[in-house]
Parts: structure tokens; sequence; C-alpha cells
């Protein structure tokens, strides 16, 4: 479970409505189900038009992906590369059969058995380089999704809270009522500005992130593979490496920590 993503949404929503509390207001009143029914079924209806049905049922998929914690390992990651570099420097490119089995990364795994099976360098690339694209493609649904129901939603609130001014207006006969059903009226802005900056954006934004970094990964992997096919030396590959790994990473690997008692990196 990322705790980062529970706290995110707990805390968000908690310090609005704590905060409402605090200033007198009571929590009864932010409980409106037609406002809900606006906001929200006006919002997830928008996604469905705006999308095809197959990527719209897919969103579930999106969100376990956001609610569950990934480390992205790429010291470890790193340390394969480096020691397959070496063995087949040593032993020659077959020698890496052996290891692939305890390979847990399936894209890492891919590269090296292409390397084994002896594909051209080339068409080594090309299908490394698809594999990439195709995930940052599948990951992009989901991201414009989120995006576009952010975007959907503040406009619903706005649809609803109109329409709740429109039926207030109608029924003046009551003055004393005014207010109430005013406030009421606005509840339904409050569902749309407050799920949009609180649930839909951030949500996407932490979908870029941890696509950005798988990315990030894999363009490591790629670099690592296509460098051992070329036979390049174990001691340049190390160095060429360390670009991906950016300054934090670096100091550690600096640090010779060792493997089994190395955090993995966290994308939260």
């Amino acid at each position: 479970m990322d705790i980062a993503t529970i706290i995110g949404l707990v805390l968000g929503i908690s310090s609005i409505v704590v905060a409402y509390v605090l200033e007198g207001g009571s929590i009864a009143v932010l409980f409106q189900p037609t406002a809900a029914m606006i906001v929200f079924g006006g919002t997830i209806g928008s996604l469905i038009l705006s999308f095809s049905i197959k990527e719209f049922l897919s969103l579930p998929a999106y969100f376990k992906i956001l609610f569950k914690q990934q480390n992205f390992d790429f010291l470890g990651t790193y340390e394969i590369l480096i020691k397959s570099a070496e063995k087949a420097r040593r032993e020659g490119l077959l020698s890496l059969e052996q290891d692939l089995a305890a390979v847990t990364d399936g894209f890492l795994r891919q590269g090296l058995q292409l390397v084994v099976d002896g594909t051209d360098p080339e068409l080594t690339n090309t299908i490394l380089e698809i594999e990439i694209n195709a995930m940052e493609s599948r990951h992009k649904i989901g991201i414009s999704m989120l995006e576009a129901a952010g975007g959907y939603a503040p406009t619903m609130g706005i649809i609803g809270t109109v329409m709740g001014l429109i039926h207030v207006l109608g029924n003046l006969s009551d003055p004393n009522a005014l207010g109430p059903a005013i406030a009421m009226a606005f509840i339904a802005t409050l569902y749309g500005v407050g799920s949009a900056n609180l649930v839909w954006l951030p949500m996407a934004g932490k979908l870029k992130n941890k696509d950005k970094r798988e990315v990030q990964l894999r363009d490591l992997i790629l670099d690592g593979v296509l460098s051992i096919q070329a036979g390049e030396n174990p001691s340049i590959l190390k160095e060429k490496l360390k670009t991906h790994l950016g300054p934090a990473l670096n100091k550690e690997l600096n640090k010779g920590t060792p493997a089994d008692n190395r955090v993995t990196e966290d994308v939260a």
C-alpha cells in the first residue's frame, strides 16, 4: 500500500472538513446526495463520452497502481547490468543464460534474453524501445482520464450550483429559507472543485511521477543491455549507467552500500 497516497487524501480532505467545523459549520450540511449525483455522475458520464468503454473500464487498474507501493530498484538493476557485463566479457554472452531465471524484472530479463539469443543489436534496440513506448501509451490513458475528470468536475459543480439557484429563485415565498437553500446549492461547487484538486488532478500527477520513474529505469536497462551486447568495457559501462542514477543514488553507490541492506527507491 502506498502510504503517501493515503496520507495525502486523508490530510487534504480532513483539513477542509475540520476547518469548516471549527468555523461553526455542520458536517451534515456537507453531505448532499443530489449534489454528489450531479458532480460525480456528470463527471463519469463525461469520461465515458470522452474515452472508449474499454479505456474507461481500465480506470480501476490505474487506481490500483496509485495505491500500490512501487519500488524502483535503480541500484539493484545497475549492479545486475554491471555483473552481467563483466561475466559476458569473461565467458561470452551465452553465459548469461543461466542467470536469467534469477532476474525478477521482466523488461531486464527480456533484454538479456535478446542478447543471449544473438538478436541483431538494432533489432534489440527497436524491440525494447517499442516496449517502453507501449508502456508510456498505456500510462497516458490513465493520466488523461484523471486529468479530464479534474477538468469536468468543477464545471459539473457549477452546473449543480446553477440548478440549485434556479430552484431557490423559483421558490421565494419563504425568505427565511433562502439562506440555507443557497448554501446547499453551493455544495455542488464545493464537490466539483474539491474533487478536482484533492483527488483527480493530484492522482494524475502521481501517475505521471510513477511513469517518469519507470521510464527512467527502463532507459537505464536499455543502455545497459545494448552496451553488454556491444561488448563495451564494464568500467566504461559503469560511468555511462551512473548518468541515469542521479546525485543521490550515485552518492549511495559510492558509499558501497551492501545490496542486502540497501533500501530501494520508493516513488510516492
